[in-house]
């Protein structure tokens, strides 16, 4: 480095005549000489991710892949838990309400037996002359009565729609016929009583509908 000083300002000082060197200092050539040598200029490289940073950034990226996957997981085995709870919850609570209703469809035809007991006597027998019909015929109807009492404790409910409206939900129509005086749809006759335990139709009413001349 010292020699090619040397020879620099050998060189600026033939050349001192030169106006357009003349401005050249021996300093500045080594300046420049030395930023060359030592390979420093103005633009600095940026030195690449070594390995490990790049093994490191992947890693993360698999893992926040991994967490994001099982948080997706959890969630829907959360919501799926949830979902079987509430089913579960209802088959418990419709086992409460409509387990017996295997039980009331056989009192269903008790009830229906001692109601056509009572309506098959006459009302012209019923006196004092005929004690024993009398008695009898009170027995049914106090048995009757309670048997009532009992549906209604169990929420079960007696459907009797005569000059309702038709509805195949609570009704089951055996016939349809033109009566005059009376509007279309509607029921004229009721061949059976109907019954709902907690609002639905346990057994339908058995009807004859008025269908238009």
């Amino acid at each position: 480095m010292a020699s090619w000083c040397v020879r620099a300002i050998r060189q600026s000082s033939s050349n001192i005549a030169s106006p357009s060197l003349g401005r050249v200092t021996p300093r500045l050539l080594c300046t420049a000489a030395q930023q060359k040598s030592s390979g420093t200029g103005t633009e600095e490289e940026k030195p690449e991710p070594v390995a490990a940073e790049k093994a490191f950034i992947e890693e993360k990226t698999q893992l926040e892949e991994q967490l994001k996957d099982i948080t997706d997981k959890y969630k829907r085995a959360l919501a799926d838990t949830e979902n079987l709870r509430q089913r579960s919850q209802k088959m418990i609570d419709d086992a409460k309400l409509y387990g017996i209703q295997g039980f009331c469809k056989d009192l269903l035809e008790v009830a229906d037996i001692l109601e056509k007991a009572t309506e098959s006597v006459p009302k012209t027998e019923i006196s004092t002359a005929n004690p024993h019909l009398k008695n009898l015929y009170d027995g049914l109807v106090m048995t009757e009565v309670q048997i009532q009492k009992v549906f209604q404790k169990h929420s079960l409910v007696k459907l009797n729609p005569d000059g309702q409206k038709f509805d195949p939900y609570e009704h089951e129509a055996v016939f349809h016929a033109p009566i005059e005086g009376k509007e279309p749809g509607t029921i004229a006759v009721v061949t059976k009583v109907g019954y709902k335990l907690h609002g639905r139709t346990l057994r339908p009413a058995l009807v004859g509908v008025v269908k238009a001349p």
